[in-house]
């Protein structure tokens, strides 16, 4: 399992970031303070606060070349 924050103040960014969740077999969760929705869903995430940082939450044990993908995206 793998969390990080994510910043994705564009909509071409959020559908950058959900074809990247798409191609990968992991399940991932996207959460804006208590809303939290499926990291595949482009209507779920376009339905959070895109203003601020999103945490993200990949589950399982294989999730380094998605962390590579989403890289752009990830803030420290």
């Amino acid at each position: 399992m793998s969390t990080c924050a994510v910043r994705l103040s564009l909509a071409e960014n959020v559908k950058r970031f959900v074809d990247i969740v798409r191609r990968h077999a992991l399940e991932t969760d996207v959460r804006d303070g208590r809303y939290v929705v499926d990291g595949a869903s482009l209507p779920g995430i376009l339905s959070l606060n895109l203003s601020r940082n999103l945490n993200v939450t990949i589950y399982g044990d294989d999730c380094e070349e998605m962390m590579r993908e989403l890289s752009p995206f990830i803030v420290s």
